[in-house]
């Protein structure tokens, strides 16, 4: 059994051996230690994430006169600050307007609605159905039409009874359409609120077709 000295003397000499190797390896351990400070002073300085707003976007290609269900659409996180202005807050129920891209942001511009006649004062958003689809098919959102309203009798000359009309809304076929149930296609235009109830009787009296405004 050893002494006590002999004990005393060991816990020496491993106190002399790790005091050797602390250092000896000083320099590596002060370089630790300085890039952990380095490391925590990063951390510290380092600017918070930036906010983000949830947008709802087409998850892919919407033809127009879509009606927005939930897998229509999908939730992307844009930057605050950086999202359109205008957006749709409830968009699932409503009927698209124009057409979406794929991943581009539902604005109130692009579904059924007041904004739809915004950019045109003093007119209201009126459907109108064109008794011939494929003369229909013919127009884009944006076009301005005149529309002019025939007697299929030929009792009375064709009349115009609205010039410069945006065409704001080109729903998609509907199935009655297709089945024959009813003739033509609907389409919307920006009409002066003066003109709405001539345009709504000769749309049920006449034949409405059109010409281009520009």
């Amino acid at each position: 059994m050893a002494t006590r000295d002999e004990l005393t003397q060991r816990l020496h000499r491993r106190r002399r051996a790790l005091r050797r190797a602390v250092l000896s390896r000083r320099r590596p351990l002060a370089a630790l230690l300085a890039g952990a400070a380095v490391l925590a002073g990063l951390h510290e300085v380092r600017p918070p994430a930036p906010a983000t707003e949830q947008v709802l976007t087409a998850a892919r290609d919407l033809p127009a006169g879509t009606v927005l269900a939930d897998d229509d659409l999908r939730s992307v996180a844009y930057a605050e600050g950086t999202a359109p202005a205008g957006l749709a807050r409830k968009p699932v129920g409503r009927v698209l307007a124009a057409p979406l891209r794929a991943g581009e942001p539902v604005t109130d511009v692009r579904v059924l609605g007041r904004s739809l006649v915004a950019a045109y004062p003093g007119t209201v958003a009126m459907p109108v159905r064109l008794p011939d689809a494929a003369m229909a098919a013919l127009l884009r959102v944006g076009d301005r039409i005149d529309l002019v309203a025939a007697d299929p009798q030929g009792a009375a000359p064709a009349r115009l009874v609205g010039s410069e009309l945006p065409v704001v809304v080109l729903p998609g076929a509907t199935q009655d359409d297709a089945s024959g149930a009813l003739a033509g296609r609907l389409v919307v235009l920006a009409v002066p609120q003066s003109l709405s109830e001539e345009i709504a009787q000769a749309s049920v009296t006449g034949f409405l077709t059109f010409t281009f405004s520009r």
